[in-house]
């Protein structure tokens, strides 16, 4: 009979060593169990074990910084695939420039940088909102140094949604200066210098644009010991106006400038968060789609019905039991040493069952 009725036929366009006609290589290691460096090989498995080189969790980590326990089989050294290089580039990236600009804020706020003082009386509300949005874009870092050193795709999930608000936060300073500098800045500086900042504002730019009153000393000054009625200091509106448009425009220039590095922080985030190891999540096969001794029964008794209608019950009988034996003699050894830990149960072949009676046509 030319026909081949194996039970674990493959068609050629799938067939692999294991089940290819082809002669096999001496000494030919079987592919291991999913994981490690050739997860995207062709031909891997994507089922994890407990002894793979990238097991997600806490227990790889504690085994590889502090020795593991005692008499445990050193394992080879770790390397990380390029989407977690990806992630380490880009969070590097949030915390530089979250850290410069958490600096520039304490240094303003000291009032280290020269004409500091204007800025905390004039761009109070900015510098609050930057220097929050330094400080998020801080603890979204270390959430996602978390995640990646760790490979906890939980803390990398926390991640991804901070990095929406650290976003938020970053374009806002950059909003509110733009539309400030841009529409009618004249007019919000007059409102500001009558209304807004006070005799102690006022004061305060005084001295350090060193200008008497608004337009002159008999405009809205505050008293002071440079700036009184005689004085001949210029005012204070030119070079008030002046130092707004270029603060301002550095402030959303800066802002805007880190929109780019910011949208490639989220989306390397969106992407490569599953992908922290060489196994897509955690490497486990969804329950519906596991094949185990009841889904192989069935497989099993579908097998012998067809054969019994075809052939006869005595040849699916034959049959069925050969291939049951071949299957049994075909399993390879795995070349893993099982580790110190949980390692999932390995398949057992179904015991041999006689075909069903064939039924009448």
């Amino acid at each position: 009979m030319s026909t081949s009725l194996s039970l674990n036929y493959i068609p050629t366009k799938f067939s692999g060593p294991l089940t290819s006609d082809v002669v096999k290589r001496r000494n030919v290691p079987v592919h291991k169990q999913g994981g490690g460096r050739e997860a995207f090989r062709r031909r891997e498995s994507r089922m994890p074990r407990g002894d793979d080189e990238d097991y997600d969790g806490v227990e790889n980590v504690r085994q590889t910084w502090f020795g593991g326990p005692p008499g445990a089989k050193k394992k080879k050294r770790l390397r990380w695939n390029a989407f977690k290089w990806i992630l380490f580039t880009t969070n590097f990236l949030l915390m530089l420039y979250s850290i410069i600009a958490f600096i520039f804020c304490l240094l303003t706020w000291f009032n280290v940088w020269n004409h500091a003082d204007i800025v905390r009386v004039g761009n109070r509300p900015e510098l609050i909102v930057s220097t929050f949005a330094s400080c998020v874009g801080i603890v979204t870092s270390l959430v996602g140094w978390s995640g990646i050193l760790l490979n906890n795709r939980s803390f990398l999930a926390v991640y991804n949604l901070l990095l929406w608000a650290t976003f938020a936060l970053l374009v806002t300073p950059g909003y509110i200066t733009y539309k400030q500098r841009t529409f009618n800045l004249e007019g919000k500086v007059n409102a500001q210098w009558s209304q807004g900042i006070g005799l102690n504002g006022r004061l305060r730019i005084q001295n350090q644009l060193d200008c008497c009153g608004y337009f002159s000393p008999f405009v809205e000054a505050t008293v002071s010991n440079t700036c009184y009625a005689r004085s001949v200091l210029p005012g204070c509106k030119n070079g008030y106006l002046q130092f707004e448009k270029l603060v301002l425009m550095r402030w959303y220039t800066v802002a805007f400038s880190l929109v780019p590095l910011q949208l490639a922080a989220m989306f390397a985030g969106l992407i490569c968060s599953n992908h922290v190891t060489f196994r897509f999540g955690k490497g486990m096969m969804p329950k519906a789609y596991r094949l185990g001794p009841e889904s192989m029964a069935t497989m099993m008794d579908s097998y012998a019905n067809q054969l019994a209608e075809q052939y006869g019950p005595d040849v699916a009988s034959a049959y069925v039991s050969r291939n049951d034996l071949n299957f049994n003699s075909s399993l390879p050894s795995l070349p893993h040493t099982p580790s110190t830990g949980s390692v999932p149960p390995a398949y057992s072949a179904p015991e041999k069952r006689g075909a069903p009676s064939a039924r009448k046509n």
